[in-house]
């Protein structure tokens, strides 16, 4: 096993650069300015980077390199500083026993740390901030870390619900509903991270559906060269990179994500929360596997908003969301790829309800999984559907710029919009059904040449329901970091998603 076959797992390039170009994105949430106390009892940074590249000279570069920055890794002479535990040594490194909490329960950490050491725990709320993108809401005590057994493996399903518990979290009350996310720091210097969300109980305008469900079929934790598996992923025994006929069929939730400890795609999810509290919406926050287990009624709030990358979805899930949509709930798409694979989602070896995730795909006997094969296309949802890759970035072309959700945009017919398409894409497909509606439009039906070099066609819909409810799709990856990304935010896509929102929440 060579020493640059394991800087690529220790990077986490692997896990966090699948298809994405927007996957991760940059976390720039405190800026620099929160410090810790190093086991010397000197002050160091929480969160450290390297600047861009001064040899960036694309408009997004060059935007990327004149925002803010957090500080540089010091020498290694100038002190330890906190740096990502990597999947290879396992420094430190943790799981939620449940995506989502209520206030008034609790969630449990359960935490590696090798060699064994104290370590603390500090939680942060995602938010706007007044720039910042975060703000600590509480820390834990020094806790002892002890080092977990091995993740056990069985016909490439990786589990760690053996591991002890580590630290127990009440959440108050009084905390708002919102995605948060735990820092975990070795007194060494060592950090990795657990996202959870604290769910809604209050009422709120618009609902946020954290892709939870997704986050986990991407998971490729442990990224040892060994052991670790996705829905996508494996190895093989000389730590070779398998694809998808060999990846797993089921992955647990009881195990780490990769990398840093944050899932492929999660930027989105940060990009919506800061534009939307900048911009004052009513926002609340729960995961997709609420929607599955029943434990929020959507037909409460006026919109369901699911802002990235959300391809896997059960039956319990895709119920609910047509229910609401018939009640008069809108929704509102902002990535692409929505709703492609049906999943299964069942109980871990402890009991624990909704913590395994399988999705076949073309394994095996058995009916189909793709929506559209089971005669269930995703387009009667969303009124478009998965249509491809989109390798490299081309622009959105706007189409109907009379209609209102382009109004004061400045966007006029035919215009482009650098970069917006990315990823992956939806296009509307003729022979496909379409959703009940009193009408329909198209707002972008964008150019762009896929992998095998073939010019191909993004479109991004709009329709109204029967109940009045709208339903939106954006049809592209690239317009929830056009909110609120560094170096992509664009005010045009932000005054049309504003517009959109302002009518579901009845704001004009």
């Amino acid at each position: 096993m060579g020493s640059e076959r394991v800087r690529r797992w220790e990077s986490g390039a692997l896990a966090h650069a699948v298809t994405d170009p927007f996957g991760q994105g940059p976390l720039p949430w405190l800026r620099g300015s929160e410090l810790y106390f190093d086991d010397t009892g000197r002050m160091v940074p929480w969160y450290v980077d390297t600047p861009p590249s001064a040899g960036a000279t694309s408009p997004r570069a060059t935007a990327t390199a004149t925002a803010p920055r957090i500080p540089a890794p010091r020498s290694s002479d100038d002190g330890p500083w906190p740096r990502s535990a990597d999947d290879v040594h396992c420094q430190i490194k943790g799981y939620a026993s449940t995506g989502s909490v209520a206030p008034g329960e609790a969630i449990d950490f359960h935490v590696t740390v090798n060699p064994p050491q104290q370590f603390s725990v500090d939680v942060y709320h995602i938010g706007h901030y007044n720039g910042d993108g975060a703000t600590k809401i509480t820390s834990s005590p020094r806790l002892s870390g002890m080092s977990q057994l091995p993740p056990l493996a069985a016909d490439r399903t990786v589990s760690c619900h053996h591991w002890w518990l580590s630290w127990r979290l009440p959440i108050p009350s009084y905390w708002s509903s919102g995605a948060y996310v735990a820092v975990l720091t070795t007194v060494d210097g060592h950090r990795s991270h657990i996202p959870f969300t604290v769910r809604a109980t209050a009422p709120a305008d618009l609902l946020l559906v954290l892709p939870d469900v997704t986050w986990q079929a991407y998971n490729l934790f442990p990224e040892d060269g060994r052991t670790g598996a996705s829905l996508y992923h494996a190895w093989d025994e000389d730590g070779r990179l398998l694809g998808e006929a060999d990846a797993a069929t089921t992955v647990s939730f009881d195990r780490p994500y990769a990398g840093s400890g944050l899932p492929l795609h999660i930027g989105h999810a940060y990009d919506v929360i800061r534009w939307a509290e900048r911009y004052g919406y009513d926002l609340a926050c729960a995961d997709a596997r609420d929607l599955h287990a029943g434990r929020i009624d959507p037909t409460r709030y006026r919109g369901l908003i699911f802002p990235g990358h959300d391809e896997y979805w059960s039956v319990p899930m895709r119920r609910t969301v047509e229910l609401a949509r018939d009640q008069g709930t809108s929704l509102v798409f902002l990535s692409a790829n929505t709703m492609y694979w049906q999943v299964e989602l069942g109980p871990s070896p402890t009991g624990a309800p909704h913590r395994l995730l399988t999705c076949r795909k073309r394994k095996g006997p058995g009916k189909p999984v793709l929506w559209r094969e089971i005669d269930r296309p995703e387009q009667e949802v969303l009124g478009i559907q998965y249509a491809g890759r989109v390798p490299d970035p081309h622009p959105l072309i706007v189409r109907n710029a009379g209609h209102w959700l382009w109004e004061g945009t400045g966007a006029g017919e035919g215009d482009s919009i650098e970069g917006l398409v990315a990823g992956e894409a939806d296009r509307y497909f003729p022979r496909a059904p379409l959703p009940d509606h009193q009408d329909r439009i198209l707002l972008a039906h964008s150019p762009y040449i896929d992998e095998a070099g073939v010019l191909r066609h993004q479109d991004t819909s709009l329709y109204r329901a029967p109940s009045g409810a709208l339903v939106f799709a954006s049809g592209t990856f690239a317009w929830s970091p056009a909110l609120d990304r560094p170096g992509h935010a664009d005010p045009r896509i932000q005054r049309a998603t504003a517009n959109l929102l302002d009518r579901i929440c009845k704001r004009e």
